[in-house]
């Protein structure tokens, strides 16, 4: 009976992508140029597939005594979903490691997954900008939660271009994150309330290894002498890492991968470069190194050298099972990262010693 209701529901949020014409334009135009559109009989079969699925053995929903399953768009809300959830959560996570979450749709398996969930958690602050719509019709007949949109906006960062809007990347300062893991463990205690004690009880650990992350990170990047404190990375997803941790960041691109870095930019940093005498710059999993190599070869051809000084995770964390797949081993990879390459003498492989390779 469970199912029948639930393949209802599904084709209720289906129907809700069918404009009057029978066209459902997916996500928004960029450019003034149409991104993409799905027939209403396409999408009607992506309904009908959903529910084949439901009904599969093996692919049963959460219920009783089996695990609460939860979709999470970013590895980062899923990491802190299993944390907090443990054994009575069963995560996916949409994006995976160098996956961009700005530009990213939902796959017709994606809306499967999230029209099978029990709970959904989405970052919010604008960072899915092309699945914003697709969330708030979800959100009016399923559990779908924006967990940063609820952040004290004292501590948020404006965004440059668009008034209102803030700074999604605030998993770069743990002392901000840990805000996002109470509406985490909200939400949870909300999907699944007998799971309340043990939901309080493995937040608050988690917390605390938050904590410890957070005093690593100020002990080893307060030892780069101030002079070398400038982070130069492909985009502005550092903002929040920087007024933590007293570092100048300039990126290539703007907050969002969305938006296009001009030559003019470029050529204003390779100056930023050999004016300063910065030898270091950084890329980023989840971006392409195009333009921080521009930028390299704009500074030799000024007769400066600079050098990459490895590759930060940005908006998705390191493959999944890895160390570097946890928000834990993320932060703790950037940041021994950043201050080895900047000149400080930082751990081997790091907070904990499980970094891959030298840290």
């Amino acid at each position: 009976m469970r199912i029948i209701l639930i393949c209802i529901d599904l084709l209720q949020i289906t129907r809700i992508f069918i404009s009057v014409s029978g066209v459902y334009q997916l996500a928004t135009k960029m450019k003034g140029r149409v991104l993409g559109e799905l027939s209403k009989r396409a999408f009607l079969k992506t309904g009908i597939a959903a529910c084949g699925a439901l009904a599969t053995p093996g692919l049963g929903i959460a219920s009783g005594a089996e695990a609460l399953s939860v979709v999470a768009t970013t590895g980062m809300i899923a990491d802190a979903a299993r944390e907090i959830g443990g054994s009575r959560v069963d995560v996916r996570a949409l994006m995976g490691p160098g996956v961009d979450p700005h530009g990213y749709r939902q796959t017709r398996s994606d809306i499967v997954a999230m029209a099978r969930a029990d709970l959904v958690l989405w970052h919010g602050l604008g960072l899915e900008a092309q699945m914003e719509g697709f969330f708030r019709d979800l959100g009016k007949t399923r559990a779908v939660v924006a967990v940063a949109d609820a952040l004290d906006t004292e501590r948020l960062i404006a965004h440059p271009t668009y008034e209102g809007r803030m700074d999604p990347h605030v998993w770069m300062d743990p002392t901000i994150w840990a805000g996002v893991l109470g509406h985490v463990r909200a939400a949870l205690i909300e999907a699944d309330p007998e799971g309340s004690e043990a939901f309080e009880k493995n937040a608050a650990a988690y917390r605390t290894k938050i904590e410890s992350l957070d005093a690593y990170s100020e002990t080893i990047l307060s030892s780069v002498s101030p002079e070398r404190r400038v982070l130069v990375t492909a985009h502005d997803a550092f903002g929040y890492f920087g007024t933590r941790h007293d570092f100048e960041v300039l990126g290539i691109q703007g907050i969002s991968t969305e938006s296009e870095a001009g030559l003019n930019r470029i050529a204003e940093l390779v100056d930023v470069l050999v004016e300063r005498k910065i030898s270091a710059v950084f890329v980023e999993t989840s971006v392409s190194d195009r333009n921080i190599r521009a930028l390299i070869e704009g500074a030799a051809a000024q007769g400066h050298k600079v050098e990459i000084g490895g590759a930060l995770f940005s908006d998705a964390m390191g493959h999944e099972g890895t160390y570097e797949g946890t928000y834990l081993g993320m932060i703790d990879h950037n940041v021994t990262t950043i201050a080895a390459a900047l000149g400080a003498d930082v751990p081997y492989r790091g907070m904990q010693g499980q970094l891959a390779g030298e840290g």
